[in-house]
Order: C-alpha cells, then sequence, then structure tokens
C-alpha cells in the first residue's frame, strides 16, 4: 500500500517544529549559503562558458580570414595548407564542385553542413556552427573565391570543469564555515534567552516570586525581560491580595464563628443534662435562637460576599447594553424585600450602559443596602439614576449620621467598618464589591455628605448608546412631537 502523499511533508513539518531555535538558525544559515553559492555558481559557470566562446569564435573569425586571403590569392586548390601538428585548429578548403581539402595527418572533421554548402555557393556570406557529435566542435565558415574556407575548435569544457570543481569545493566551505557562524550566532543570540529561561525555572521551582530577572540584553530580548519583571510584579500583587484576603476572611469569619460554637456548645451540654428547659426559660431560648439564625445569616452574607470579592472582575456572565433603570429598579425590590422596615425612593429615568447585569445589580443592593442601615426608619433611602453629559449617575442618598471626614478614604476598603458602624450587622465588604464593580465596568464611586445630613455615595459610569430600534423609537416619536 502506498503511503498518503501528504504524509511526508506533515512528517517533516513535525520533525521541523520539534527542533531546537538554535539547530533551526543553524540549518537555515547553512542552507542559505549553499542556495548563494550554487546560484552563484550558476550565474559565473554561464558567464564564462559565454566569454570562452565568445573567445573562442573571434579566433575562428580571424583565423579563417586569414586562411580566405591566402585562398583568394593562391586559389583554393592551390592554397598550401601546413600539416596537422596535432592539436589546436582544424582546416578545411571546399571547392566549388562540394568536395573538401583538409591538411595532411588531420583527423576528420564532422561532414559539410547544408548551411556550409550554401555559404560555399555564395548564398550566405559565413556561417558559425557548432556540432551536437561526441566530439563537440566549433566551426566557421567563410566564403572565400569561389567556394570556402572552414576553421574548427574542438569544443574544450575542462575550464568549466575545474571552475565547478573549485566552485563546489569553495561551496563545501562555504557551508560548513556558515554553519559554525550561525550555530555561533545562535548560541551568542540565544544566550540571554537560555538566561532567562533558567530564570524562569528557578522562580517556578523556588516560588520566589520576589527575584526580578537582571534586565540585559537590548530591543526585543530586554522588552521580554521587562515584560516577564511585570507580569511577576503583577503576581505578586495577585498573592499578596490572595494573602491579605484569606487574613481577613479569617479575621472576620473568627468572631461569627466563636458567638455560634458557644451558642450551640451551650445547647449542646444543656440538652445532654437534660436541663434545657428549667435552665432556658422560653424567652431565653426563642432569643437564642434567633442570634443564632442571625448568625448564620451573617455568615452566609460574608461567605457570600467573599466569593465575590475573590473572583474580583472574572466572571462568566457576558456584557451587555442595558438600561441602567431596570437593574436599580430591580435591585431596590431586593432591598425592600430584604428588609421591608427600610423604604426606598426612587427617581430614575432610562439611562443606557454597557456592563454586566447581574454586577451591577449587586452593587446597587449593596449601595440600597449600606444605606439602609443608617437612615432612620422615617426617612427614606432615596435612589436617583440621571444622565450627566457622557456619563451616567446614580446617587444613593441617606439621612444618617453621615460618613466621618477621616473615614472617607477608607470607606470603599475591604472589611473596614467605622467605629460607629461596630455594632451594626456587616462585613464591611459591601462597598469594596461596589468600588471592584464600578471599577471594572470603566466608572468611579465617590462618597460626599448629603443635603439631609446623611450619607451620599454616588457612582458614575460611561453612558453607551441605546440599541438601534430603540434609538429609531425615540426619534421617530421626536419627530411625531415637532
Amino acid at each position: 500500500m502506498s503511503r498518503p502523499a501528504g504524509r511526508e511533508p506533515r512528517r517533516l513539518t513535525r520533525w521541523w517544529r520539534r527542533r531546537s531555535l538554535r539547530t533551526r538558525l543553524t540549518v537555515i544559515a547553512a542552507t542559505a549559503i549553499a542556495v548563494s553559492v550554487f546560484v552563484a555558481f550558476q550565474v559565473a559557470s554561464e558567464l564564462m562558458d559565454w566569454e570562452l566562446q565568445d573567445t573562442a569564435e573571434n579566433q575562428l573569425r580571424a583565423d579563417s580570414r586569414v586562411l580566405a586571403t591566402n585562398a583568394e590569392r593562391a586559389g583554393l586548390t592551390q592554397v598550401q595548407l601546413p600539416p596537422y601538428p596535432g592539436s589546436g585548429r582544424l582546416v578545411r578548403v571546399i571547392l566549388p564542385d562540394g568536395s573538401i581539402r583538409t591538411p595532411a595527418g588531420q583527423p576528420a572533421l564532422p561532414p559539410v553542413s547544408e548551411q556550409a554548402g550554401r555559404v560555399a555557393q555564395g548564398a550566405s556570406p559565413d556561417l558559425m556552427e557548432s556540432n551536437d557529435s561526441e566530439e563537440g566542435y566549433l566551426i566557421y565558415t567563410l566564403r572565400a573565391g569561389d567556394g570556402a574556407v572552414q576553421v574548427a575548435q574542438l569544443a574544450d569544457d575542462s575550464p568549466i570543469n575545474r571552475f565547478g570543481f573549485g566552485m563546489l569545493l569553495i561551496g563545501l566551505l562555504c557551508v560548513v564555515g556558515g554553519a559554525l557562524v550561525g550555530r555561533t550566532v545562535a548560541r551568542t543570540g540565544l544566550a540571554p534567552i537560555d538566561r532567562l529561561t533558567a530564570a524562569a525555572v528557578r522562580v517556578a521551582h523556588t516560588r520566589d516570586l520576589d527575584a526580578d530577572i537582571p534586565d540585559e540584553g537590548g530591543g526585543e530580548i530586554r522588552r521580554l525581560i521587562q515584560s516577564i519583571n511585570d507580569m511577576l510584579a503583577a503576581l505578586r500583587d495577585s498573592r499578596r491580595a490572595q494573602r491579605l484576603l484569606a487574613e481577613d476572611a479569617a479575621h472576620e469569619l473568627k468572631t461569627p464563628l466563636t458567638s455560634l460554637r458557644l451558642n450551640v456548645e451551650l445547647l449542646i451540654r444543656l440538652d445532654r443534662r437534660g436541663t434545657l428547659d428549667s435552665a432556658l426559660p422560653a424567652e431565653s431560648r426563642t432569643r437564642l435562637l434567633n442570634d443564632l439564625g442571625a448568625q448564620v445569616a451573617e455568615l452566609s452574607t460574608l461567605a457570600a460576599e467573599l466569593t465575590d470579592l475573590a473572583r474580583g472582575e472574572v466572571s462568566d456572565e457576558n456584557t451587555e447594553v442595558l438600561d441602567l433603570a431596570d437593574v436599580v429598579v430591580a435591585a431596590a425590590t431586593r432591598a425592600r424585600s430584604r428588609v421591608p422596615d427600610v423604604e426606598v425612593a426612587l427617581d430614575v429615568t432610562s439611562v443606557w450602559v454597557s456592563g454586566r447585569p447581574a454586577a451591577l445589580e449587586r452593587a446597587v443592593l449593596n449601595l440600597i443596602d449600606n444605606a439602609g442601615k443608617w437612615s432612620p426608619a422615617v426617612q427614606p433611602v432615596q435612589v436617583r439614576l440621571h444622565a450627566e453629559g457622557a456619563s451616567v449617575v446614580l446617587e444613593v442618598d441617606d439621612a444618617g449620621p453621615g460618613i466621618d471626614v477621616a473615614d472617607v478614604p477608607r470607606v470603599f476598603d475591604r472589611f473596614y467598618r467605622a467605629d460607629s458602624a461596630r455594632a451594626l450587622p456587616g462585613s464591611g465588604l459591601g462597598l469594596s464589591i461596589v468600588q471592584r464593580v464600578v471599577d471594572a465596568h470603566g466608572g468611579r464611586a465617590t462618597v460626599a455628605r448629603s443635603a439631609r445630613g446623611g450619607a451620599l455615595l454616588r457612582v458614575g459610569l460611561p453612558a453607551a448608546a441605546p440599541p438601534a430600534p430603540i434609538a429609531r423609537l425615540t426619534a421617530e416619536e421626536d419627530t411625531a412631537a415637532c
């Protein structure tokens, strides 16, 4: 069975790809030199062959003119033809009747060609022709008197052969030298890459992200090293952030877990003793169970917020153009269901942004929840949404005590809680998640004092053009109104 035609090229391609860059450069350099030498040999051979043939033809013409002059003086039948010396040019006289005269001892030339016969008959003044026989004669025929004279020379390829052999030796030396030079250049040029690879392997084995790779070399190598050092710096920041997140999470989880464990252990101990009913009256048990439920809810909220914070900007949710008013209304509805005692007053207009709906809804919900903790029961949380130039502005306003000036710079830090908020439920992650979501959408979150004395949390996001059908419908409505 024959192999498929495309299998060998694919196998050669796989073999080539498995070679090291140093080997590839060596092969490429040697191949380039070999091709250059071959092309140079072909061009030089053609030029040399043309030059030798031109010289030989000029010599034949000169010898033929001398012989023709002698023949016209003495006659074709009487002109003296010296004996053949054993080498060199060959001569022949073509008489009017078509017969020929040759010097004594001269090797026989090929028969007179039809074109040479026409020269002897006066149809053409001269003729340069090459014979295709094994001897390979170059013959020049010149009209003389009533006939013609011919001077021939055996084609000699020995100069070309010697030249080709010399070029072959030179080519082999050049290929070997080119391979050595290519290998040396590749080794020298790739030395920074080798050191970079060794440094990267060392970082991978030791997990030491603090050791930057020395900046050496120039051009592409320097940019590559700088890029890897930037990547290591980003990895250091990521690992530091993960460590801080783990430490903060452990710290924040410790308090509710300790309280939950103590309450559960108390219930278990009293139940084992059989004194649960006598030691804890119904009112105390109800209060303890409510505390347990609140602690479990706090842990659930903290776990969810930690998950959102740890994910950061990594999300499987697709970005889409959406009406932020719908997101705000949905978040306000969830906030009312979670804390029925908090009133949320909405003043929103339809504005469009490009973003992730679930992430934006979570951020708005966190803003409303945070305001609801501080706003008095008789004062609603005011949520306003409007366009402002090329931005969309969301404001969440409460009538609480406001935020101290010293706390303003750290409001959006994770796990940060002001002294006045220690007694309130929460993990200190809500506004940090808001900051992350706003940053991911190219916006900005700020805090200020509300006109009602409380806190005013303000989020600005880049506005987006509404979808085409909505824009067309709006334009039609404006035209109808005019």
